[in-house]
């Protein structure tokens, strides 16, 4: 097959233009990536190879090399895993998958902070870009276990690339930098020094499971970093520089937080460091290790379908899978780490996973160990659990309605917005420790943002009582409040449904008064409830406005509207609900509508009216209007008799 030259995808033209023009201040990380690249393709053989008996794979004496060549300026990164076809090259290396790059590029481009330096190439997992950043070419050639013919790719990063087969090449990858000249102030290193590729490989990736070696080097070089090129009587020996140490395996004093944040850069190809570090060992009838990570930032795709969730799963040290998602309830999707179990087996699969009698075991305490530690968090790292919170509270939140063996300790770790303060959330035991005397339920509204919450007419009474309330805005706050339905005997009430009584503060209207009103207003409600019969289901006097004239709001057993939607969004039907609408009789509005009604039902412009009012009411709690149309022109009609 001839050579064939090919134009990069533009986002990818454009991620190589932002690396070659020094985007990134720590050009360092090329190699952490290439070696965590290196790295997978030895485990995906292995695995591989277990899995498949007829795999013509050499999995005999799987490592990484390092090659220095200094009179060439050439930095060679090689492994003996998995490899890539022809197809697989031009699919993984031609082309950036990843649906968020193009938003993530824009973000770089306006960021210049430190977190904007190494985002892209961990976050996107496009690693091997990153040797453009030293390499005026890269050179990769690669050849899939199994198969007979290989593959070179070849580029200057100037936005076309070429392909060709090859025959001679060696079962995995090599990638060939032909590095730039060092340039100190830029932040490039001299990568021929042996000193230095030792330095990165030890900050960086000590921990990797493979033996990382180092060949071609000069003997005697590499003493120091004042050590002159090309000093020295020939090449040494291959020489290993990782420890390969399984930091799971080991105490955590023997670690440093350093390593521990190295691993989980490996792991999850983030670039910060991660919120917490926690670490598990099980011992007795079934033996496990476990090092789990929880980011200090929520990934762009956490809540989509895409989202690949679970921790890394060994078995004696084995390599099974990067994605076990049997380990952890997908409410803790967002963890990251390893889990490395001793009395598996080496071929199991993900069907034998989800029916394993010890890995649900493994679940249950994984997820106990994580909710433990949130809560350790909690109680004594405020500004962490805030950040905690902010990030996956919407995510954690999920569990409430999932994982009822666990809701108890869900809860314990959950915070909302109230209006008790601007800033901090509220735990529930909180909220009931703070009620007042003679106080039953716990009051809550839900809605789009807590800006639309606060401006609800439903809070109006609350507030006027000063009487707390829960200020739920995200989508699983209208599943889960009824999945849990109660806290230390305390009933979660919405004030949007239902009647609610606030007798208990002492200022409700006398039964005589409340009488005398609902005689005085029941023909005019009897005849909206007639007048809009299409969408309401009845017309009552309200307790809890003080300032509106009406609002809408559901009986105690209807679904809410914003619950309505989302099943609908889900593809599920459901019925619409007629909601109930109240109004406020102090308002003037309200009481001139009722003298109006008194004085001639039958009055021009009456209906309107009625129609109107109610239309506010859906709007005032983030609603609109059945008929948009119609609404704004009786609204027009009504501010033109008014000039």
């Amino acid at each position: 097959m001839p050579t064939e030259t090919f134009e990069f995808q533009v986002e990818a033209r454009q991620l190589l233009r932002l690396m070659i023009h020094s985007v990134y201040s720590n050009k360092d990380v090329f190699l952490r990536e290439l070696v965590s690249n290196a790295s997978d393709a030895l485990d995906k053989l292995r695995l591989a190879a277990l899995r498949d008996d007829s795999l013509d794979a050499d999995v005999s004496d799987l490592h990484i090399e390092l090659e220095i060549d200094s009179d060439a300026r050439t930095l060679t990164v090689r492994d003996n895993g998995i490899g890539m076809s022809y197809d697989e090259v031009g699919q993984l290396i031609g082309t950036i998958a990843n649906s968020g790059t193009a938003e993530f590029l824009k973000e770089l481009r306006e960021s210049k902070d430190a977190a904007g330096e190494e985002g892209l190439i961990g976050q996107f997992g496009v690693g091997f870009y990153s040797g453009f950043m030293v390499a005026d070419e890269v050179t990769l050639l690669t050849r899939r276990a199994g198969e007979e013919k290989g593959t070179r790719w070849t580029s200057r990063g100037e936005g076309t690339y070429t392909l060709e087969e090859a025959a001679d090449a060696p079962q995995g990858t090599s990638v060939v930098l032909h590095l730039k000249p060092a340039d100190p102030d830029n932040q490039l290193h001299d990568y021929t020094s042996v000193w230095k590729i030792k330095e990165i490989v030890k900050r960086y990736s000590d921990f990797i499971t493979w033996p990382v070696k180092l060949v071609g080097a000069p003997a005697a070089e590499g003493a120091g970093e004042g050590t002159a090129e090309g000093e020295g009587d020939g090449p040494a020996e291959p020489e290993t520089l990782n420890s390969m140490k399984a930091l799971w395996a080991r105490s955590r004093d023997e670690v440093s937080e350093d390593e521990y944040h190295e691993l989980y850069k490996h792991i999850s190809h983030d670039w910060r460091e991660p919120l917490e570090t926690i670490q598990m060992q099980a011992e007795g009838t079934f033996e496990y290790q476990a090092l789990l990570f929880v980011p200090s930032h929520a990934p762009q795709d956490l809540f989509t379908q895409n989202y690949k969730r679970g921790v890394q799963l060994y078995v004696k040290r084995v390599f099974i899978m990067d994605d076990c998602e049997e380990l952890l309830p997908p409410y803790l999707r967002f963890v990251k780490g390893v889990v490395d179990a001793a009395d598996l087996s080496l071929n199991v699969s993900r069907e034998i996973l989800q029916q394993d009698r010890h890995i649900r075991m493994m679940q249950r305490r994984l997820t106990k160990k994580v909710l433990s530690s949130v809560k350790t968090m909690m109680t004594k790292d405020a500004e962490r659990y805030a950040t905690f919170w902010r990030e996956f509270g919407p995510v954690v939140k999920e569990g409430l309605v999932t994982d009822s063996d666990n809701r108890d300790a869900v809860l314990a770790v959950s915070s909302f917005a109230s209006t008790h303060g601007e800033e901090e959330t509220v735990t529930l035991r909180q909220y009931v420790d703070r009620m007042a005397e003679g106080q039953e339920s716990i009051y809550f509204l839900t809605g789009e943002s807590r800006q639309s919450i606060d401006n609800s007419p439903h809070m109006e009474a609350f507030r006027e009582r000063g009487i707390e309330v829960l200020l739920l805005t995200d989508p699983v706050d209208e599943v889960w409040v009824d999945a849990v339905g109660e806290f230390d005997g305390k009933r979660l009430q919405s004030i949007a449904k239902g009647e609610i009584d606030l007798g208990v503060q002492g200022d409700e209207k006398p039964a005589e008064e409340r009488e005398k009103e609902a005689e005085e207003y029941a023909g005019l409600l009897e005849w909206m409830r007639e007048r809009l019969d299409e969408d309401v289901k009845e017309v009552r006097l309200s307790s809890r406005l003080t300032v509106s004239p009406a609002c809408v709001v559901a009986d105690s057993q209807d679904l809410t509207p914003a619950l309505e939607n989302m099943y609908r969004a889900m593809g599920q039907e459901v019925p619409r609900t007629k909601r109930i609408l109240e109004l406020n009789p102090g308002h003037q509005l309200v009481k001139s509508l009722n003298q109006a009604h008194r004085a001639d039902k039958d009055a021009a412009g009456l209906a309107d009216t009625a129609e109107l009012l109610y239309s506010l009411a859906v709007l005032a709690e983030g609603g609109r209007p059945a008929d948009p149309a119609r609404f704004v022109k009786v609204v027009a009609d009504r501010l033109e008799r008014t000039l």
